[in-house]
């Protein structure tokens, strides 16, 4: 009987329950997956609980996936390069293991075929979702990044970060109103909230002429997976782009959690299913 959940503030948008349920159930594995809306100044009380109360593993999500470091027995290699964690697992004695699986998701849902070795990517926000985006294209082999901000002051931190970690990667920082032209990037990855429900949703965070201007093979990859086809999505793909969505990433970040959980892997087809009748 595994005993899991969430912690965060807000949760009423997670449909993290619905597919961790359903990867458990096409697993034969009874269990439960609790929803535990966590503000900052709750979280000390709320590891009591959890650790009270004989969970085995939970997410964790914004505005805690920072913070949840300082409690953490020991991290994963994803974990310690991204700074944050989203994921953790606990030990019999219960101490608590951070992993980050938010990169694992992101890589995996951009096809193998695709090559981006010593290409451009361009990366809209500077939040800890584009931390996510960086190292997962460092690993396809990106050379260069542009990075595309509300304020540049305010991601200098992430900036100074990401460049001590990949030296090998030249960093470039924008603002996202003065947006360059993106007709030499090869991908274009949305890690802002904009277009998501409830939160501009009948809007993109680029303008339609900039979509104009990318070249045919470029992807746009949208982490938003609520609603499933954002604006911008729907936009890149009148234009014959290529595109990810958001759905893919979450499906894999959450395979990739029930995998340290069980020790089993889950069925993600089983899993989106889920997710898209909940998004419905």
């Amino acid at each position: 009987m595994y005993k899991l959940g969430i912690i965060g503030y807000p949760l009423g948008h997670s449909i993290s329950a619905v597919i961790q349920k359903a990867g458990l159930e096409c697993l034969g594995a009874e269990g439960t997956y609790d929803v535990m809306e966590t503000p900052p100044e709750d979280l000390i009380n709320r590891i009591k609980y959890i650790k009270a109360n004989n969970y085995n593993g939970f997410n964790v999500t914004i505005p805690l996936k920072v913070p949840m470091s300082l409690f953490l027995e020991d991290i994963d290699d994803y974990a310690n390069i991204a700074g944050c964690v989203n994921t953790v697992k606990v030990a019999e004695d219960k101490s608590f293991y951070g992993y980050n699986t938010d990169i694992y998701g992101f890589k995996k849902a951009i096809p193998e075929e695709i090559n981006l070795n010593g290409k451009n990517a361009s990366i809209l926000g500077t939040g800890g979702a584009a931390r996510a985006a960086v190292v997962g294209l460092a690993e396809r082999g990106i050379a260069e990044i542009d990075f595309y901000t509300r304020n540049i002051i305010n991601s200098k931190q992430t900036l100074d970060y990401v460049r001590a970690k990949f030296p090998n990667i030249t960093f470039n920082v924008y603002q996202i109103q003065n947006i360059r032209s993106l007709e030499g990037t090869s991908i274009v990855v949305n890690a802002t909230p904009i277009g998501m429900k409830g939160f501009m949703a009948d809007q993109m965070p680029l303008e339609p002429q900039d979509l104009d201007k990318l070249k045919p093979d470029t992807i746009v990859y949208d982490i938003v997976y609520n609603p499933v086809k954002t604006v911008l999505i729907n936009e890149a793909q009148k234009r014959g782009l290529k595109t990810i969505g958001g759905l893919d990433m979450l499906i894999y970040q959450a395979e990739r959690a029930q995998q340290i959980w069980t020790g089993h892997n889950p069925d993600v087809k089983l899993m989106k299913i889920a997710a898209l009748e909940a998004l419905q």
